[in-house]
């Protein structure tokens, strides 16, 4: 079997890939080290008055750009 360059992929090349090999540990690796790189927005805290529906905005801001490029959020 050939050696895969996974970090010559994109994030959704490499998300197909492992979609396609669900076997291979290896890419499953990269695409979460990917994930757990990224910076994270923090939305709103337990305690924040506004809970309710900030987290209901955020959820439609992520339906919203899945529907606008035809990927589901990742």
């Amino acid at each position: 079997m050939s050696q895969v360059n996974y970090t010559a992929m994109s994030d959704e090349e490499l998300r197909q890939y492992f979609l396609r090999h669900r076997d291979d540990k290896k890419a499953l690796r990269a695409y979460l080290d990917r994930l757990s790189k990224r910076p994270r927005e923090i939305i709103t805290t337990i305690d924040d008055p506004d809970f309710d529906a900030k987290i209901q905005a955020a959820v439609l801001r992520q339906m919203q750009a899945a529907g606008n490029n035809g990927d589901p959020a990742v």
